[in-house]
């Protein structure tokens, strides 16, 4: 069956001033089938990988705190009470002694070289490199359940057709065996139309392999145990723009998840050089203890039962062998690395934009004349039944037009599956997806 060109679907469409690059689409406003919406509503919900990256973002974000916390006073409380009785020995009367203590000490690094500022500044910058890994995941899980569902829906289109076809050949079957059994046509005519029909039945037992295979697949997505999945819309109803306004290239470098997460990881390599050079530079700590002591506790906190220290110390490095100065060459060595990676990132955000504009315009192209295909190997097969009822064509072209019919039926079904996939590619090259 032939499928019509694609309705324009919402914002996404082309032509107008008011047309919004695709990569500023919402997922829901990409994908408008209700249940796929629904598959990857589940699958952000419960998938292991996602849940597996908002870990990591708690966990950067308490390593923060730590960092953060090297710059504040560290302060201390505590206290002690001994009570010492001891019997009446000759002429010296017993007695009791109760002495207490209470004290409290602070301790701090005085960071003048910005040593603790920088180790902060690069674990906030790994904090959000870790939420941007978290978007990237769940892009690509959102890319992964559309792309699922979409070749879910080409195989029940394949295996529909391949129904469908078999049904109608096996009718065929029929008829050309009670022709031959009246000495209409010849057991050669019976043999090949059998063809026709094992062809037919022979795609449908690994077009249901595929499809639970495909099922499995989109379970373990949504983090369940392999299992039926429910259908919406048809393949050939999935609403989709024929042409994409796209949008570039800043909006790219903005929305791209992976790019900014690359980004951060250079700031923080380019903070943790700061914290390596700080090592060059004397550490100033100062340390206090405040309180009381008092061998009655009477008298604990009068008097002069006051007690205090303070403390300053400097420590400055002399000789460690060239531990500093390779400490910081590496700190400026991975900082170049990251350098490069996040230009290769964007270059390669760029590369995956250009292929899927690219695949998306062709595919809709191939898939257009792959209709004109249909119908003509359709109208073909309608004739040459038509010229062998009448006598004037053998089944051999009928077996031809036949097998040519199906073939192009299914290749239409792949085509579809293939243009709406590309879809997906160049929505998730754009950024898209993970809001």
């Amino acid at each position: 069956a032939s499928e019509s060109t694609p309705t324009p679907a919402g914002p996404a469409s082309s032509g107008g001033a008011g047309s919004v690059s695709l990569g500023e689409e919402k997922w829901w406003e990409v994908f408008e089938d209700p249940e796929l919406q629904g598959l990857i509503r589940t699958a952000l919900k419960n998938n292991y990988d996602v849940r597996i990256a908002a870990t990591r973002v708690l966990e950067a974000q308490a390593q923060l705190g730590i960092t953060r916390a090297d710059q504040l006073p560290s302060l201390s409380a505590g206290g002690n009470v001994t009570s010492v009785r001891n019997p009446k020995v000759g002429p010296i009367p017993a007695y009791e002694i109760t002495q207490g203590q209470v004290s409290g000490s602070a301790s701090w690094n005085v960071d003048f070289w910005g040593r603790y500022r920088r180790a902060t500044e690069a674990a906030r910058a790994i904090l959000l490199a870790n939420q941007w890994a978290q978007k990237e995941v769940m892009a690509t899980l959102v890319a992964n359940v559309a792309s699922s569902y979409f070749q879910l829906r080409q195989l029940d289109l394949e295996l529909e057709i391949s129904q469908r076809t078999l049904g109608s050949r096996q009718d065929s079957l029929g008829l050309t065996k009670t022709l031959e059994e009246h000495g209409i046509n010849s057991l050669l005519d019976v043999r090949q139309s059998e063809q026709l029909v094992y062809t037919a039945a022979a795609e449908i037992p690994d077009l249901e392999r595929q499809i639970g295979q495909e099922e499995n697949a989109i379970s373990i997505l949504l983090g369940n145990n392999p299992g039926d999945i429910t259908r919406g819309l048809k393949l050939t109803e999935q609403p989709h723009a024929p042409e994409v306004p796209v949008g570039l290239p800043s909006s790219l470098l903005e929305r791209r998840p992976d790019i900014r997460a690359a980004e951060e990881n250079l700031v923080a390599a380019n903070a943790q050089i700061g914290v390596a050079r700080a090592a060059y530079f004397p550490q100033i700590s100062l340390t206090g203890t405040a309180g009381y002591e008092s061998a009655a506790l009477t008298n604990l906190f009068t008097g002069p039962a006051g007690i205090w220290t303070l403390v300053g110390s400097v420590t400055q490095p002399i000789f460690e062998g060239g531990r500093l100065k390779s400490n910081v060459r590496l700190a400026e060595a991975q900082r170049e690395q990251l350098l490069l990676t996040y230009q290769q990132a964007i270059q390669g955000a760029f590369r995956d934009v250009s292929n899927a504009l690219i695949a998306y315009r062709k595919f809709r192209e191939f898939r257009i004349q792959q209709q004109h295909l249909v119908e003509s190997a359709q109208d073909a097969a309608r004739l040459s039944g038509v010229r062998f009822k009448a006598g004037t064509a053998d089944y051999l072209e009928v077996l031809t037009n036949e097998t040519n019919s199906f073939s192009a039926e299914l290749a239409l079904a792949q085509a579809q599956g293939n243009e709406l996939n590309a879809l997906v590619e160049l929505y998730q090259a754009l950024g898209g997806g993970w809001d």
